[in-house]
């Protein structure tokens, strides 16, 4: 979560019906400095009153890909057998949650959230984020030689054994791209793709972030021209 001042009820109360619904779950908030707005009062004021959502304040990340590990680890450290991320403030909707869970109580290792597929969809974007969203699917697909429809999605589920793997390996992305790395590496798992309506929330990405981008994207590249392709197995 980072600046979800206005819409912290809407979503948080969209979650709290979901859980009410599958009579099951809990939600862990992770928070940092990032956040400049009423967001962390917030949460810890819900966490109190609500004991399915767990507020996690890490001053400690120097980027988003740290905030979503932390939330990964807590999950683990808790025994969850299955873990969904989302992002926070309505990007993602907490609809679509019955449906990962579907799918990883299927056979499936990893359930993948696309806006690519029939029945999925980005609204309220700018040309510059689909733009963004897209490329980065197709130069996977060009240049990791990856099958999925959306390689750039954060909206993603796996059972616990899973992200045991993924958080020993050493990622190179620091930024956005981790959703590709992380798909990438998972190519060769069970998985299925769930059509998702994704509201993008900023019109803007960090220079930075492209960079670290290009930059894993060609480390992962060159692994694969040499015959050496990474992959979690």
């Amino acid at each position: 979560m980072a600046n979800e001042e206005n819409e912290f009820d809407e979503y948080t109360a969209a979650l709290a019906a979901e859980l009410d619904k599958i009579q099951s779950g809990r939600v862990y908030m992770v928070i940092d400095n990032v956040t400049k707005d009423r967001t962390l009062d917030m949460a810890r004021a819900l966490s109190a009153r609500d004991n399915r959502f767990v507020t996690i304040w890490a001053p400690e990340n120097r980027n988003i890909v740290h905030a979503y590990l932390r939330g990964y680890r807590e999950a683990l450290a808790n025994g969850h057998d299955i873990i969904i991320e989302m992002d926070a403030g309505l990007s993602h909707d907490p609809r679509a949650i019955p449906m990962f869970l579907r799918v990883l109580n299927e056979g499936n290792e990893c359930a993948f959230g696309s806006r690519f597929i029939n029945g999925g969809s980005i609204y309220k974007s700018n040309f510059k984020r689909t733009f963004l969203s897209k490329i980065g699917t197709y130069m996977s697909t060009v240049l990791l030689g990856t099958t999925m429809h959306d390689m750039t999605s954060g909206y993603q589920g796996f059972h616990a054994n899973v992200v045991a793997e993924f958080m020993a390996y050493p990622l190179k992305s620091t930024a956005h791209f981790y959703q590709t790395e992380l798909r990438y590496l998972l190519r060769k798992k069970r998985f299925a793709e769930i059509p998702i309506h994704y509201r993008a929330p900023s019109p803007s990405v960090s220079e930075n972030a492209i960079k670290n981008s290009l930059s894993t994207l060609w480390y992962y590249f060159k692994l694969r021209l040499a015959g050496k392709a990474a992959l979690i197995e």
